[in-house]
């Protein structure tokens, strides 16, 4: 969506100050409102993304009655919306209340166009922002919901999901960092699934003691040893017909790897102490953070039990390798945690969202929700900042993302390093660079790239 094409509506009851900002934001396509019953029929009919409004209307322009009950009625009916309110130079009293109630920032007249422009373009960037992840979720449907993503990568894990969920039969390997989304994936996987009405059953490898494990998965017929009282079916019993889930699947204790690679070629138990095989139907997905390869190598993990469990093999990239995906992810936490806990309206400062694009994010998803979730809680006032997240601000500002910066940028890096490929040949240059040789020599020009170079 271009800026010609978004739609501004602005509502003031001073025919002057109508005139000045539909100057003023000549960017955008501006509709004008004077009063609470045109703005809610401009707001019905034009849906506009972000609104600028006087709290004066009338027929109280000297009051705020009519604005507080015009901003109400607003943000009720369409919630994503993001109203800009307009005060008095010194009424911030007002302006804190209109904010408290869900506006999305304050500005006090008389107002510099070129700031108030500023903050508007930040409303558009945020109602954008919210927009795409409810098209996302909408277009994944509620089996990945909780996947929230726009990079590549994790689309094609998704698609990836999509496609194997049919093959009830296949087992699947989720090789990826923690806190990347292996069991949000491994659920994916049983919803779409056949077997999305038995039961999914997920089993941490790595938190339940050797000893105990074998008798976890396989289960236990009565007085198999000091403590079995009753017979009890194990996780893979339990199961049946429907997805069983090992997670952290490199952390099982070698005797256990032999013997649930003979489940996998004859899908038949024996519990603990039993002596009949108990047929069962399950679709197996494991996951953990190690590299199997790795641990087969030093003969920690047995390679045919490796190639049983890893007839598919999805691989989930870390949080700091999505670009995008940080920020995607922190709104849509804030917007969680705020209605979970009472909050109200809260947002993300600039600062904060620029903090959580540069953190590295070693615990991935999980980090970044658990950080999210305590700012949420602490936060003072409306606004989650980069201090309540307890990151550091981050240098780089929205003015560093200019498009025409990094293109220039990214051109001058391709233009240089074709050249010092091809020797400084200008005709081979062009070709590689897809361009013809006045264009390069004008790029060359323009960066100060000296053909010598």
């Amino acid at each position: 969506m271009t800026e010609k094409q978004r739609t501004l509506m602005v509502v003031e009851d001073d025919p002057a100050l109508q005139k000045q900002m539909r100057w003023a934001f000549g960017d955008f396509e501006t509709i004008l409102a004077s009063d609470r019953e045109s703005a809610i029929a401009q707001l019905r009919r034009h849906e506009p993304p972000v609104v600028t409004m006087d709290l004066g209307l009338p027929p109280e322009p000297d009051g705020v009655g009519e604005g507080f009950a015009l901003l109400q009625e607003m943000l009720a009916l369409a919630p994503d919306t993001k109203v800009i309110v307009l005060t008095g130079q010194h009424d911030r009293e007002n302006a804190v209340r209109a904010v408290g109630m869900g506006a999305y920032d304050f500005f006090a007249k008389p107002f510099e166009p070129e700031f108030l422009t500023l903050t508007i373009d930040r409303a558009f960037r945020l109602y954008d922002l919210q927009r795409e992840n409810q098209r996302l979720q909408e277009e994944r449907g509620s089996a990945l919901s909780g996947m929230l993503t726009r990079d590549p990568g994790m689309l094609k894990v998704c698609r990836t999901v999509e496609k194997v969920a049919s093959a009830n039969n296949v087992t699947v390997a989720l090789l990826g960092e923690s806190g990347t989304g292996k069991e949000v994936v491994a659920r994916g996987l049983h919803e779409l699934s056949s077997r999305a009405k038995q039961r999914f059953v997920a089993i941490n490898c790595a938190a339940i003691p050797d000893a105990l494990l074998e008798a976890e998965l396989f289960g236990y017929e009565k007085g198999a040893f000091t403590g079995a009282v009753k017979q009890t079916p194990g996780k893979i019993e339990t199961a049946d017909k429907g997805t069983l889930f090992l997670d952290e699947i490199g952390d099982l204790p070698m005797p256990l790897q032999a013997k649930l690679l003979r489940f996998l070629q004859e899908r038949v138990i024996e519990r603990i102490g039993g002596r009949s095989e108990i047929p069962v139907d399950v679709r197996v997905v494991c996951a953990t953070h190690q590299d199997l390869k790795r641990l087969i190598e030093e003969g920690r993990f047995r390679e045919d039990l490796y190639y049983r469990l890893a007839e598919i093999v999805i691989e989930i990239p870390p949080l700091r390798d999505r670009p995008g995906d940080a920020s995607l992810l922190a709104h849509a936490f804030v917007q969680r945690f705020a209605e979970e806990n009472g909050r109200g309206s809260m947002r993300l400062s600039d600062e904060a969202v620029a903090a959580v694009e540069a953190h590295r994010w070693p615990g991935n998803v999980r980090e970044l929700e658990n950080c999210v979730k305590r700012a949420v809680i602490m936060a003072d006032g409306n606004r989650v900042t980069a201090e309540d997240l307890g990151l550091e601000t981050a240098d780089e500002s929205l003015e560093m993302l200019n498009l025409r910066q990094v293109r220039e940028a990214a051109e001058r890096s391709a233009v240089t390093k074709v050249l010092s490929r091809v020797n400084g040949n200008i005709a081979r240059a062009a070709e590689v660079l897809g361009v013809s040789r006045p264009t390069l020599y004008d790029l060359m020009n323009r960066f100060g790239i000296k053909k010598e170079a």
